[in-house]
Protein backbone atom coordinates (compact mmCIF):
# COMPACT_ATOMS: atom_id res chain seq x y z
CA UNK A 1 0.00 0.00 0.00
CA UNK A 2 1.21 3.62 -1.06
CA UNK A 3 0.15 6.48 -0.24
CA UNK A 4 0.70 10.00 -1.66
CA UNK A 5 2.64 12.97 0.20
CA UNK A 6 -0.17 14.93 0.84
CA UNK A 7 -2.34 12.34 2.60
CA UNK A 8 0.90 11.28 4.64
CA UNK A 9 1.25 15.18 5.33
CA UNK A 10 -2.56 14.90 6.82
CA UNK A 11 -2.10 11.51 8.48
CA UNK A 12 1.02 13.41 10.39
CA UNK A 13 -0.98 15.97 11.12
CA UNK A 14 -3.99 14.21 12.43
CA UNK A 15 -1.72 11.73 14.72
CA UNK A 16 -0.02 14.92 16.53
CA UNK A 17 -3.51 16.47 16.83
CA UNK A 18 -5.22 13.20 17.92
CA UNK A 19 -2.57 12.54 20.74
CA UNK A 20 -3.04 16.72 21.80
CA UNK A 21 -6.77 15.94 22.32
CA UNK A 22 -6.41 13.10 24.31
CA UNK A 23 -5.19 14.88 27.15
CA UNK A 24 -6.74 17.52 29.62
CA UNK A 25 -8.63 19.95 29.42
CA UNK A 26 -9.66 18.33 25.83
CA UNK A 27 -10.08 15.04 27.54
CA UNK A 28 -10.48 12.88 24.36
CA UNK A 29 -8.51 9.60 25.46
CA UNK A 30 -10.06 7.23 22.89
CA UNK A 31 -7.96 9.08 19.89
CA UNK A 32 -4.88 8.53 21.68
CA UNK A 33 -5.18 4.88 20.60
CA UNK A 34 -5.46 5.44 16.97
CA UNK A 35 -2.43 8.07 16.97
CA UNK A 36 0.80 6.41 16.82
CA UNK A 37 -1.02 4.55 14.37
CA UNK A 38 -1.38 6.91 12.36
CA UNK A 39 1.79 8.29 12.31
CA UNK A 40 3.45 4.64 11.35
CA UNK A 41 0.94 5.23 8.00
CA UNK A 42 2.51 8.03 7.36
CA UNK A 43 5.66 6.96 7.44
CA UNK A 44 4.97 3.78 5.96
CA UNK A 45 7.14 3.18 2.88
CA UNK A 46 7.92 6.76 2.95
CA UNK A 47 11.06 7.97 1.21
CA UNK A 48 13.73 8.59 3.82
CA UNK A 49 15.11 11.61 3.22
CA UNK A 50 11.45 12.72 3.37
CA UNK A 51 10.41 10.85 6.24
CA UNK A 52 11.46 12.68 9.20
CA UNK A 53 9.48 15.62 8.31
CA UNK A 54 6.37 13.67 9.11
CA UNK A 55 7.47 13.18 12.97
CA UNK A 56 8.67 16.72 12.73
CA UNK A 57 5.05 17.28 11.73
CA UNK A 58 3.54 15.28 14.60
CA UNK A 59 5.30 17.06 17.34
CA UNK A 60 5.40 20.45 15.91
CA UNK A 61 1.66 19.55 16.26
CA UNK A 62 1.46 17.73 19.39
CA UNK A 63 2.96 20.15 21.95
CA UNK A 64 1.46 23.63 20.98
CA UNK A 65 -2.42 22.20 20.99
CA UNK A 66 -1.39 20.14 24.64
CA UNK A 67 0.73 22.67 26.16
CA UNK A 68 -0.88 26.50 25.34
CA UNK A 69 -0.39 27.09 28.77
CA UNK A 70 3.24 27.59 28.89
CA UNK A 71 2.58 30.52 26.78
CA UNK A 72 0.28 31.95 29.21
CA UNK A 73 3.01 31.52 31.80
CA UNK A 74 6.26 32.90 29.83
CA UNK A 75 3.94 35.86 29.13
CA UNK A 76 2.33 36.98 32.56
CA UNK A 77 5.40 35.42 34.83
CA UNK A 78 8.31 35.81 32.74
CA UNK A 79 7.87 39.54 31.22
CA UNK A 80 8.23 38.70 28.06
CA UNK A 81 5.83 39.64 24.78
CA UNK A 82 3.47 37.24 22.78
CA UNK A 83 6.55 36.98 19.95
CA UNK A 84 8.94 35.89 22.36
CA UNK A 85 6.26 33.08 24.14
CA UNK A 86 4.71 31.73 21.18
CA UNK A 87 8.52 31.46 20.08
CA UNK A 88 9.28 29.49 23.24
CA UNK A 89 6.29 27.05 22.80
CA UNK A 90 7.75 27.01 19.31
CA UNK A 91 10.87 25.27 20.21
CA UNK A 92 9.49 23.22 22.37
CA UNK A 93 7.39 21.78 19.23
CA UNK A 94 10.27 21.73 17.05
CA UNK A 95 12.69 19.62 20.00
CA UNK A 96 9.72 17.41 20.45
CA UNK A 97 9.51 17.17 16.25
CA UNK A 98 13.05 15.97 16.25
CA UNK A 99 12.70 13.06 18.56
CA UNK A 100 9.48 11.95 16.62
CA UNK A 101 11.35 12.18 13.60
CA UNK A 102 13.80 9.76 14.69
CA UNK A 103 10.85 7.57 14.99
CA UNK A 104 9.02 8.42 11.49
CA UNK A 105 12.52 7.69 9.91
CA UNK A 106 12.90 4.36 11.50
CA UNK A 107 9.64 2.95 10.69
CA UNK A 108 10.48 3.76 7.33
CA UNK A 109 13.45 2.34 7.22
CA UNK A 110 11.99 -1.11 8.92
CA UNK A 111 8.54 -1.12 6.11
CA UNK A 112 11.47 -1.55 3.25
CA UNK A 113 11.88 -4.75 4.98
CA UNK A 114 8.15 -5.63 5.48
CA UNK A 115 5.02 -3.89 7.10
CA UNK A 116 5.27 -6.68 10.02
CA UNK A 117 8.71 -5.47 11.16
CA UNK A 118 8.06 -1.41 10.88
CA UNK A 119 4.74 -2.36 13.01
CA UNK A 120 6.22 -4.69 15.35
CA UNK A 121 9.35 -1.81 15.67
CA UNK A 122 6.83 1.02 16.37
CA UNK A 123 5.69 0.47 20.13
CA UNK A 124 9.08 -0.21 21.43
CA UNK A 125 10.86 2.33 19.85
CA UNK A 126 8.27 5.10 20.84
CA UNK A 127 8.64 3.89 24.35
CA UNK A 128 12.21 4.52 24.07
CA UNK A 129 11.77 7.86 22.72
CA UNK A 130 9.55 9.08 25.25
CA UNK A 131 11.92 7.24 27.87
CA UNK A 132 15.13 9.61 25.88
CA UNK A 133 12.72 12.77 26.57
CA UNK A 134 12.13 12.15 30.08
CA UNK A 135 16.06 11.97 30.70
CA UNK A 136 17.37 14.96 28.35
CA UNK A 137 19.94 16.47 30.10
CA UNK A 138 18.84 20.17 31.23
CA UNK A 139 15.31 20.03 29.31
CA UNK A 140 14.10 16.43 30.33
CA UNK A 141 10.42 16.85 29.51
CA UNK A 142 8.41 13.75 30.53
CA UNK A 143 5.17 15.93 30.37
CA UNK A 144 2.05 14.67 28.92
CA UNK A 145 3.88 10.51 28.01
CA UNK A 146 1.12 8.72 25.69
CA UNK A 147 0.40 6.44 28.66
CA UNK A 148 -1.42 9.39 30.72
CA UNK A 149 -3.84 9.17 28.20
CA UNK A 150 -5.12 5.89 29.43
CA UNK A 151 -4.46 6.37 32.75
CA UNK A 152 -7.98 7.68 33.49
CA UNK A 153 -8.65 3.97 33.59
CA UNK A 154 -8.50 2.64 36.95
CA UNK A 155 -7.73 -1.29 35.88
CA UNK A 156 -5.47 -0.50 33.35
CA UNK A 157 -3.27 1.67 35.05
CA UNK A 158 -2.51 -0.99 37.50
CA UNK A 159 -0.09 -2.05 35.34
CA UNK A 160 2.37 0.62 35.92
CA UNK A 161 2.68 -0.84 39.32
CA UNK A 162 4.80 -3.34 36.66
CA UNK A 163 6.15 -1.42 34.25
CA UNK A 164 5.70 2.34 35.04
CA UNK A 165 3.77 4.65 33.06
CA UNK A 166 5.95 3.45 29.94
CA UNK A 167 4.21 0.13 30.02
CA UNK A 168 0.89 2.05 29.76
CA UNK A 169 2.67 4.08 26.87
CA UNK A 170 3.51 0.44 25.42
CA UNK A 171 -0.20 -0.49 25.36
CA UNK A 172 -1.70 2.54 23.56
CA UNK A 173 1.00 2.61 21.00
CA UNK A 174 1.07 -1.31 20.56
CA UNK A 175 -2.91 -1.07 19.55
CA UNK A 176 -2.31 1.84 17.14
CA UNK A 177 0.58 -0.23 15.55
CA UNK A 178 -1.86 -3.24 15.10
CA UNK A 179 -4.39 -0.85 13.69
CA UNK A 180 -2.08 0.66 11.50
CA UNK A 181 -0.66 -3.15 10.33
CA UNK A 182 -4.21 -4.84 9.77
CA UNK A 183 -4.57 -1.60 7.28
CA UNK A 184 -1.89 -2.01 5.37
CA UNK A 185 -1.50 -5.72 5.24
CA UNK A 186 -5.22 -5.99 4.67
CA UNK A 187 -5.69 -9.79 6.25
CA UNK A 188 -8.84 -10.96 7.70
CA UNK A 189 -6.87 -12.58 10.62
CA UNK A 190 -4.98 -9.13 11.33
CA UNK A 191 -8.35 -7.48 11.72
CA UNK A 192 -9.54 -10.62 13.69
CA UNK A 193 -6.55 -9.80 16.02
CA UNK A 194 -7.32 -5.96 16.34
CA UNK A 195 -10.80 -6.88 17.52
CA UNK A 196 -10.04 -9.07 19.82
CA UNK A 197 -7.55 -7.17 21.61
CA UNK A 198 -10.15 -4.35 21.07
CA UNK A 199 -12.78 -6.93 23.13
CA UNK A 200 -9.94 -7.19 25.68
CA UNK A 201 -9.19 -3.90 26.31
CA UNK A 202 -12.93 -2.82 26.99
CA UNK A 203 -13.61 -5.90 28.89
CA UNK A 204 -10.66 -4.73 31.63
CA UNK A 205 -11.26 -1.29 31.56
CA UNK A 206 -15.23 -1.68 32.42
CA UNK A 207 -15.02 -4.80 34.72
CA UNK A 208 -11.78 -4.98 36.50
CA UNK A 209 -12.76 -1.98 38.30
CA UNK A 210 -14.58 -4.17 40.28
CA UNK A 211 -11.75 -6.53 41.00
CA UNK A 212 -9.74 -3.60 42.75
CA UNK A 213 -9.31 -4.59 46.76
CA UNK A 214 -11.27 -1.50 48.57
CA UNK A 215 -8.94 0.75 51.11
CA UNK A 216 -9.80 1.74 54.62
CA UNK A 217 -7.16 4.47 55.41
CA UNK A 218 -6.55 5.06 59.41
CA UNK A 219 -5.18 8.12 59.49
CA UNK A 220 -6.25 12.01 58.24
CA UNK A 221 -4.13 14.61 57.34
CA UNK A 222 -5.63 18.52 56.77
CA UNK A 223 -4.09 19.60 53.36
CA UNK A 224 -4.69 23.77 53.33
CA UNK A 225 -4.63 25.14 50.54
CA UNK A 226 -3.70 28.76 50.99
CA UNK A 227 -5.07 30.22 47.94
CA UNK A 228 -3.06 33.28 47.48
CA UNK A 229 -2.71 35.34 44.42
CA UNK A 230 0.14 34.57 42.04
CA UNK A 231 2.42 37.36 41.47
CA UNK A 232 5.74 37.54 39.40
CA UNK A 233 7.80 38.78 42.68
CA UNK A 234 7.16 40.14 46.69
CA UNK A 235 7.36 43.20 48.17
CA UNK A 236 9.40 44.10 51.37
CA UNK A 237 6.20 44.19 53.33
CA UNK A 238 4.42 41.64 51.70
CA UNK A 239 3.76 39.20 55.57
CA UNK A 240 2.45 42.60 57.37
CA UNK A 241 0.31 43.57 54.29
CA UNK A 242 -1.64 39.67 53.96
CA UNK A 243 -1.16 39.38 58.02
CA UNK A 244 -4.56 38.84 58.24
CA UNK A 245 -4.84 36.10 55.61
CA UNK A 246 -1.76 34.55 57.38
CA UNK A 247 -3.98 34.53 60.64
CA UNK A 248 -6.91 32.97 58.74
CA UNK A 249 -4.96 30.55 57.53
CA UNK A 250 -3.08 29.18 60.63
CA UNK A 251 -6.57 29.70 62.18
CA UNK A 252 -8.25 27.07 59.66
CA UNK A 253 -5.24 24.76 60.47
CA UNK A 254 -5.20 24.61 64.11
CA UNK A 255 -9.35 24.18 64.22
CA UNK A 256 -9.01 21.39 61.57
CA UNK A 257 -6.05 19.48 63.68
CA UNK A 258 -8.01 19.98 67.15
CA UNK A 259 -11.07 18.74 65.39
CA UNK A 260 -9.56 15.76 63.95
CA UNK A 261 -5.45 14.97 65.31
CA UNK A 262 -3.69 15.00 62.05
CA UNK A 263 -0.41 15.70 60.23
CA UNK A 264 -1.06 19.54 58.80
CA UNK A 265 0.17 20.01 55.79
CA UNK A 266 1.07 23.59 53.61
CA UNK A 267 1.34 23.74 49.94
CA UNK A 268 4.87 24.69 47.81
CA UNK A 269 5.70 27.95 48.75
CA UNK A 270 2.84 30.45 47.22
CA UNK A 271 4.72 33.62 49.10
CA UNK A 272 7.68 34.54 50.33
CA UNK A 273 7.28 31.91 53.15
CA UNK A 274 10.77 31.53 54.83
CA UNK A 275 12.03 30.05 58.48
CA UNK A 276 14.95 32.33 58.22
CA UNK A 277 12.20 35.07 58.65
CA UNK A 278 11.45 35.42 62.55
CA UNK A 279 7.56 36.30 61.66
CA UNK A 280 7.10 33.73 59.92
CA UNK A 281 9.15 31.11 61.71
CA UNK A 282 7.05 31.92 65.05
CA UNK A 283 3.40 31.83 63.08
CA UNK A 284 5.24 28.02 61.96
CA UNK A 285 5.91 27.29 65.51
CA UNK A 286 2.56 28.52 66.65
CA UNK A 287 0.37 26.27 64.38
CA UNK A 288 2.42 23.20 65.54
CA UNK A 289 2.38 23.81 68.77
CA UNK A 290 -1.21 25.19 69.15
CA UNK A 291 -2.59 22.02 66.73
CA UNK A 292 -0.50 19.52 68.77
CA UNK A 293 0.09 18.16 65.24
CA UNK A 294 3.09 17.39 62.55
CA UNK A 295 3.16 20.16 60.70
CA UNK A 296 5.02 20.02 56.58
CA UNK A 297 5.66 23.20 54.62
CA UNK A 298 6.46 24.18 51.95
CA UNK A 299 9.43 27.25 52.33
CA UNK A 300 12.79 28.87 50.27
CA UNK A 301 15.43 27.84 52.77
CA UNK A 302 18.65 29.33 53.11
CA UNK A 303 21.87 27.92 53.65
CA UNK A 304 25.32 28.87 53.68
CA UNK A 305 27.82 26.30 51.45
CA UNK A 306 31.60 26.03 52.12
CA UNK A 307 32.32 29.25 51.12
CA UNK A 308 30.25 31.14 53.20
CA UNK A 309 27.61 32.00 50.41
CA UNK A 310 24.30 31.93 50.98
CA UNK A 311 21.84 29.52 48.80
CA UNK A 312 18.13 29.62 48.40
CA UNK A 313 16.25 25.91 48.10
CA UNK A 314 12.65 24.76 47.36
CA UNK A 315 11.98 22.77 50.44
CA UNK A 316 9.33 21.07 52.31
CA UNK A 317 9.93 21.25 56.20
CA UNK A 318 8.92 19.07 59.05
CA UNK A 319 7.83 20.75 61.96
CA UNK A 320 7.01 18.33 64.83
CA UNK A 321 4.52 19.63 67.67
CA UNK A 322 7.19 21.56 69.61
CA UNK A 323 7.59 23.49 66.72
CA UNK A 324 11.01 22.00 66.13
CA UNK A 325 12.19 21.29 62.57
CA UNK A 326 12.90 17.46 62.43
CA UNK A 327 13.22 17.36 58.63
CA UNK A 328 13.59 19.13 55.61
CA UNK A 329 13.64 17.90 51.69
CA UNK A 330 15.46 20.35 48.94
CA UNK A 331 14.00 20.00 45.75
CA UNK A 332 16.18 17.92 43.76
CA UNK A 333 15.09 18.43 40.27
CA UNK A 334 14.13 22.39 39.28
CA UNK A 335 12.08 23.68 37.00
CA UNK A 336 14.38 25.29 33.62
CA UNK A 337 13.50 28.53 33.18
CA UNK A 338 11.04 28.22 36.53
CA UNK A 339 13.67 28.01 38.83
CA UNK A 340 16.68 28.09 37.42
CA UNK A 341 17.90 29.40 33.96
CA UNK A 342 19.70 26.68 32.42
CA UNK A 343 22.82 28.27 29.44
CA UNK A 344 21.58 31.78 31.09
CA UNK A 345 24.60 33.79 29.18
CA UNK A 346 23.50 32.17 25.72
CA UNK A 347 19.75 32.63 25.91
CA UNK A 348 19.45 36.48 26.11
CA UNK A 349 16.70 36.04 23.77
CA UNK A 350 14.50 35.40 26.49
CA UNK A 351 15.13 39.02 27.75
CA UNK A 352 13.30 39.52 31.47
CA UNK A 353 12.84 35.89 31.90
CA UNK A 354 15.88 35.67 32.02
CA UNK A 355 17.31 38.79 33.66
CA UNK A 356 15.02 38.77 36.63
CA UNK A 357 14.96 34.89 37.55
CA UNK A 358 16.75 34.43 40.62
CA UNK A 359 18.02 30.95 40.73
CA UNK A 360 17.77 28.42 43.29
CA UNK A 361 19.91 25.79 44.63
CA UNK A 362 19.15 21.59 44.02
CA UNK A 363 19.18 19.31 46.78
CA UNK A 364 21.18 16.39 46.52
CA UNK A 365 19.53 13.90 48.57
CA UNK A 366 15.81 12.50 48.46
CA UNK A 367 15.15 12.18 52.14
CA UNK A 368 12.54 10.32 54.05
CA UNK A 369 11.07 11.65 57.05
CA UNK A 370 9.38 9.89 59.72
CA UNK A 371 5.82 10.72 61.39
CA UNK A 372 4.92 8.99 64.76
CA UNK A 373 2.97 6.15 62.49
CA UNK A 374 5.48 6.01 59.97
CA UNK A 375 7.57 7.40 56.97
CA UNK A 376 6.94 9.59 54.39
CA UNK A 377 8.20 10.68 51.36
CA UNK A 378 7.68 14.67 50.27
CA UNK A 379 8.54 15.56 46.89
CA UNK A 380 8.10 19.21 45.33
CA UNK A 381 5.64 20.41 42.63
CA UNK A 382 7.21 19.44 38.91
CA UNK A 383 9.28 16.17 40.49
CA UNK A 384 5.82 14.21 40.14
CA UNK A 385 6.16 14.41 36.55
CA UNK A 386 9.34 11.44 36.87
CA UNK A 387 8.39 8.49 37.84
CA UNK A 388 12.15 7.48 38.71
CA UNK A 389 12.52 10.53 41.06
CA UNK A 390 9.20 9.20 43.09
CA UNK A 391 10.11 5.76 43.29
CA UNK A 392 13.56 7.10 45.31
CA UNK A 393 11.61 8.11 47.93
CA UNK A 394 9.74 4.40 48.19
CA UNK A 395 13.41 2.47 48.45
CA UNK A 396 14.26 5.06 50.85
CA UNK A 397 11.45 3.97 53.01
CA UNK A 398 8.83 5.81 52.66
CA UNK A 399 5.65 4.61 53.51
CA UNK A 400 3.35 8.22 52.36
CA UNK A 401 3.83 10.54 49.48
CA UNK A 402 3.43 13.99 49.63
CA UNK A 403 3.37 16.17 46.99
CA UNK A 404 3.18 20.06 47.50
CA UNK A 405 3.12 22.22 44.63
CA UNK A 406 1.95 25.71 43.80
CA UNK A 407 -0.13 25.20 40.42
CA UNK A 408 -0.98 29.37 41.26
CA UNK A 409 1.37 29.82 38.13
CA UNK A 410 -0.89 27.61 35.14
CA UNK A 411 -4.23 29.99 36.41
CA UNK A 412 -7.26 27.62 34.91
CA UNK A 413 -5.49 26.60 32.24
CA UNK A 414 -5.20 22.61 31.17
CA UNK A 415 -1.80 22.46 33.14
CA UNK A 416 -3.23 22.06 36.76
CA UNK A 417 -5.49 18.71 35.94
CA UNK A 418 -2.76 17.74 33.54
CA UNK A 419 -0.27 17.68 37.01
CA UNK A 420 -3.07 16.07 38.84
CA UNK A 421 -3.30 13.13 36.34
CA UNK A 422 0.49 12.66 36.41
CA UNK A 423 0.61 12.33 40.05
CA UNK A 424 -2.29 9.91 40.23
CA UNK A 425 -0.28 7.41 38.46
CA UNK A 426 2.56 7.63 41.10
CA UNK A 427 0.53 6.66 43.15
CA UNK A 428 -0.51 3.64 41.51
CA UNK A 429 3.45 2.87 40.12
CA UNK A 430 4.51 2.74 44.23
CA UNK A 431 1.01 1.57 45.07
CA UNK A 432 1.34 4.62 48.03
CA UNK A 433 -1.45 6.97 49.30
CA UNK A 434 -0.87 10.04 48.18
CA UNK A 435 -1.52 13.53 49.37
CA UNK A 436 -1.20 16.31 46.94
CA UNK A 437 -1.48 19.80 48.32
CA UNK A 438 -1.49 22.72 46.45
CA UNK A 439 -2.02 26.26 46.54
CA UNK A 440 -5.47 26.48 44.44
CA UNK A 441 -6.27 23.37 43.65
CA UNK A 442 -6.18 20.52 42.74
CA UNK A 443 -5.85 19.24 46.62
CA UNK A 444 -6.81 15.61 46.92
CA UNK A 445 -6.16 12.41 48.29
CA UNK A 446 -5.15 9.40 46.31
CA UNK A 447 -5.43 5.82 47.37
CA UNK A 448 -2.90 3.50 46.07
CA UNK A 449 -4.91 2.26 43.47
CA UNK A 450 -5.11 5.92 41.89
CA UNK A 451 -8.79 6.61 43.24
CA UNK A 452 -9.31 10.20 44.24
CA UNK A 453 -10.68 10.08 48.07
CA UNK A 454 -11.22 13.39 48.36
CA UNK A 455 -10.72 16.84 46.85
CA UNK A 456 -10.88 20.01 47.18
CA UNK A 457 -12.95 22.85 45.61
CA UNK A 458 -10.46 24.93 43.40
CA UNK A 459 -9.44 28.35 44.01
CA UNK A 460 -10.93 28.60 47.40
CA UNK A 461 -8.91 29.44 50.45
CA UNK A 462 -10.12 26.20 53.28
CA UNK A 463 -8.54 22.44 54.42
CA UNK A 464 -8.74 18.94 52.74
CA UNK A 465 -9.69 16.40 55.53
CA UNK A 466 -7.41 13.94 53.90
CA UNK A 467 -7.47 10.61 54.58
CA UNK A 468 -4.55 8.23 53.74
CA UNK A 469 -2.52 5.22 55.37
CA UNK A 470 0.60 3.90 55.70
CA UNK A 471 2.30 0.99 53.16
CA UNK A 472 5.19 -0.83 53.25
CA UNK A 473 5.45 -2.86 50.21
CA UNK A 474 7.85 -2.58 47.18
CA UNK A 475 5.96 -2.77 43.78
CA UNK A 476 8.27 -4.35 40.95
CA UNK A 477 8.61 -0.75 39.50
CA UNK A 478 9.29 1.05 42.63
CA UNK A 479 11.95 -2.14 43.14
CA UNK A 480 13.66 -2.24 39.67
CA UNK A 481 12.59 1.30 38.68
CA UNK A 482 12.79 1.52 34.44
CA UNK A 483 13.00 -1.84 33.39
CA UNK A 484 10.85 -2.02 30.85
CA UNK A 485 11.78 0.85 29.43
CA UNK A 486 15.15 0.01 29.37
CA UNK A 487 14.10 -3.24 27.50
CA UNK A 488 12.07 -1.12 25.01
CA UNK A 489 15.38 0.67 24.32
CA UNK A 490 17.26 -2.74 23.75
CA UNK A 491 14.30 -4.17 21.25
CA UNK A 492 14.27 -1.19 19.76
CA UNK A 493 18.25 -1.21 18.24
CA UNK A 494 17.61 -5.05 17.95
CA UNK A 495 14.54 -4.97 15.03
CA UNK A 496 16.07 -1.85 13.77
CA UNK A 497 19.15 -3.37 13.17
CA UNK A 498 17.22 -6.30 11.44
CA UNK A 499 15.68 -3.99 9.35
CA UNK A 500 18.88 -2.01 8.44
CA UNK A 501 21.54 -5.76 7.80
CA UNK A 502 21.83 -6.78 4.25
CA UNK A 503 19.02 -9.11 3.29
CA UNK A 504 20.91 -12.88 2.80
CA UNK A 505 20.97 -13.63 -0.83
CA UNK A 506 20.95 -17.23 -1.89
Amino acid sequence: MSFSWYTRLLLALASGAALALSFPNYNFSLLAWISVGLLVLASYRARLVVAPLYGFLHGLVFYPICLPWIDVVVQQYGGVGPWTSAGLLALIGIAGGIICAVFSWAVAVASRRSAMLACALAPFLWVALEFARAHLPIIAFPWNLTGYAASGSLPLVQLTTVSGIYGLSFLVAAYGSLVAYAILAGRQRAWKCVLALTAALIFVALGGRYLLPSVAPRFVAHLVQTNFAQVYDYPADWMQVHAAELDELGQISVDAARRIPGLIVWPEAPAPFTLQDPVFAARARQIAQNSGSDFLVGVEDWKRDAAGKWDATNSAVLLNPTGQRIFTYDKVHLVPFGEYVPLRKWLTFTGKLTADLGDFTPGTVYGVGRLPEGRVGAFICYEAAFPDIVRRFTVGGAELLINISNDGWFGRSSAPAQHLMMARVRAVENRRWLLRDTNNGFTVSVDPYGRIAAQLGTDIRGQLDAPYDFRSDITLYARFGDWFAWLCVIASIVLLGMAIAPRKVG
